[in-house]
C-alpha cells in the first residue's frame, strides 16, 4: 500500500499542467477529532492578518448557515501547526477539519485510516476542482480538497533592486550571482533565508535538483526510491556556489521562516534584505508583518528560479504544491459540509481577494488582486512540469533526513555526496 499510494499521490494533472510529487501563514490549545458532535474543530494556518480574520468570519458564516453547529477554529504559525499534526498523527487524536499537504504524507495517513474517503461525499466539488485533485487521491478516491496550489520563486523588493543597478531578474544562476554582488556593493543584504526551519533551505537544494535533473529522473525517484543518478550531486554542488557567495542575512541559520519581523519573511517586508526564494503564500505572510497590512505593496516583484548551465532539467519547470481541506475518521458531524464550504465560490473568491495564496475554483481565479499573484497564476497554468516539495513527495522519513542534511550544508557540515548519502539511508528502511 505504501509504495501504491505514493505513486498515486505523485502526481497533480491541471488542465494546462503537469504537477509531480510548505507553507505558510500560535494559538491556544484546542480539542480534536471525538468530541461534542455539534462542536467541528478546525485547524489553520492563516495566523496573520487578513487570513485569520478572514476565516474567523467564513466560521462564522457557516455556523449561521447550520444552527445548532459551533466551528472552533485555531489558527497557528505553519511550523506549530505542522509539528501538533505530526504528534497527532501519532496519538490518533486529530481536528476534524486540517491541512493535508498530498504525497508520500497523505499515502501514509490513507494507509493509517486517519483520513475520510470523500470521493462520494462531494462529487460535484472534486468535478469542479478538476486535475487539481489528483495530488490528494490514492487508488482513484479522493481525500481532501486543494484550496491552494502554487509555485516557489524569489519574491524581491523592486526599489532595492533599482537601488543598486539592477534592471532586468536573474534568468541564470550566473545573473544571480552578479545580482547578489551588485546589491552588496550597494550595502543591501541580497537574501533572507529562514534556516532555523530547515525547510526554507531544503527548497535551494529541491530547486538545484529540479534545474540539474530530468524530469523522468525525479519522477522515478518518487517511486523507486533511487538516487544514484549524478544530477543529485551535482544540485549540491550549485547549492555550494550559491553559498560561497555569502548572500544571507546575518544568522540565517537560526531565523525562524515566518514568525515575526526578523524573521525572514518579515526581513524582505520590512526592506531589510532584497529577495527571499518563498512560495505563492509569501504577500499574504508579509502583510501579517507590517505596520500597514501592505507588505511590500507596491515594491512586490518576482522571478522563477535560474536556469542552470548543462542542466538536464526544463527551465521552465517550477518547484511548487499545495494545501488541502481533510476530515479526520471520525469527524464531528459536518465536518464534510465544513470543507465543502471552503471550497466554495463565495470563500474561494474572498481567498483570492485576500491574496492568501492561489485558489483552484476556477471561479475564483479572476478575483486575484495582487499582480505578483496573478502573475505566479500564469506561471503555474504554463509550466510543463511542477516537481511537489520533496519533502512532501518522499513523506516524512526521507523528507526529514534530507531537510537535516540540506540544513547541515547551509551551515558547512556537509558535501553534496552527504546529502545524497543520508537522503539513500532514510530510503532504505522505506523499502
Amino acid at each position: 500500500m505504501r509504495r501504491s499510494g505514493r505513486t498515486a499521490l505523485s502526481v497533480l494533472c491541471g488542465s494546462a499542467v503537469l504537477l509531480t510529487a510548505t507553507a505558510c501563514g500560535g494559538g491556544e490549545e484546542s480539542s480534536a477529532a471525538g468530541g461534542d458532535d455539534n462542536t467541528i474543530t478546525w485547524w489553520h494556518n492563516s495566523n496573520n492578518e487578513p487570513g485569520r480574520g478572514f476565516y474567523e468570519q467564513v466560521a462564522a458564516d457557516f455556523e449561521a448557515a447550520n444552527p445548532g453547529v459551533e466551528v472552533e477554529v485555531e489558527a497557528m504559525a505553519h511550523e506549530d501547526m505542522v509539528d501538533r499534526l505530526a504528534a497527532a498523527f501519532q496519538s490518533g487524536d486529530l481536528p476534524d477539519v486540517y491541512m493535508e499537504r498530498g504525497g508520500g504524507e497523505l499515502a501514509d495517513h490513507v494507509e493509517a485510516g486517519l483520513v475520510t474517503d470523500l470521493s462520494d461525499e462531494v462529487p460535484d466539488t472534486i468535478e469542479k476542482l478538476g486535475g487539481n485533485v489528483s495530488g490528494w487521491q490514492a487508488d482513484g478516491q479522493t481525500y481532501a480538497l486543494p484550496f491552494s496550489v502554487g509555485v516557489v520563486g524569489f519574491w524581491y523588493n523592486t526599489e532595492l533592486f533599482e537601488q543598486a543597478g539592477i534592471t532586468e531578474a536573474p534568468e541564470t544562476m550566473e545573473d544571480l550571482y552578479a545580482a547578489i554582488e551588485q546589491l552588496k556593493a550597494a550595502g543591501i543584504t541580497p537574501l533572507s533565508v529562514g534556516a532555523g526551519d530547515k525547510w526554507p533551505a531544503a527548497h535551494y537544494w529541491y530547486y538545484t535538483a529540479l534545474r540539474a535533473c530530468g524530469q523522468e529522473v525525479l519522477e522515478d525517484a518518487v517511486t523507486s526510491l533511487d538516487f544514484t543518478d549524478e544530477c543529485f550531486v551535482e544540485a549540491g554542488e550549485v547549492l555550494q556556489e550559491l553559498l560561497a557567495t555569502e548572500p544571507f542575512n546575518p544568522g540565517f541559520l537560526t531565523t525562524p521562516a515566518q514568525e515575526g519581523a526578523t524573521s525572514a519573511s518579515g526581513l524582505l517586508a520590512t526592506d531589510q534584505v532584497a529577495m527571499e526564494l518563498a512560495g505563492h503564500w509569501e504577500p499574504g505572510v508579509m502583510q501579517g508583518l507590517t505596520e500597514d497590512g501592505e507588505g511590500l505593496g507596491e515594491n512586490t516583484g518576482w522571478f522563477a528560479f535560474p536556469a542552470i548551465e548543462g542542466g538536464a532539467g526544463d527551465p521552465t519547470a517550477q518547484l511548487g504544491g499545495g494545501d488541502a481541506w481533510a476530515v479526520s475518521t471520525g469527524a464531528a458531524e459536518g465536518s464534510v459540509d465544513l470543507v465543502e464550504y471552503l471550497l466554495s465560490d463565495e470563500v474561494q473568491i474572498g481567498f483570492a481577494e485576500n491574496d492568501m495564496g492561489l485558489p483552484t475554483n476556477p471561479a475564483a481565479t479572476d478575483a486575484v488582486s495582487d499582480p505578483a499573484l496573478a502573475q505566479l497564476l500564469e506561471v503555474r497554468d504554463a509550466s510543463p512540469y511542477i516537481q511537489l516539495y520533496f519533502d512532501t513527495a518522499f513523506g516524512a522519513s526521507i523528507g526529514g533526513a534530507m531537510n537535516d542534511s540540506i540544513a547541515l550544508m547551509f551551515a558547512d557540515q556537509a558535501t553534496p555526496e552527504d546529502i545524497v548519502d543520508a537522503t539513500m539511508q532514510a530510503a532504505e528502511l522505506e523499502k
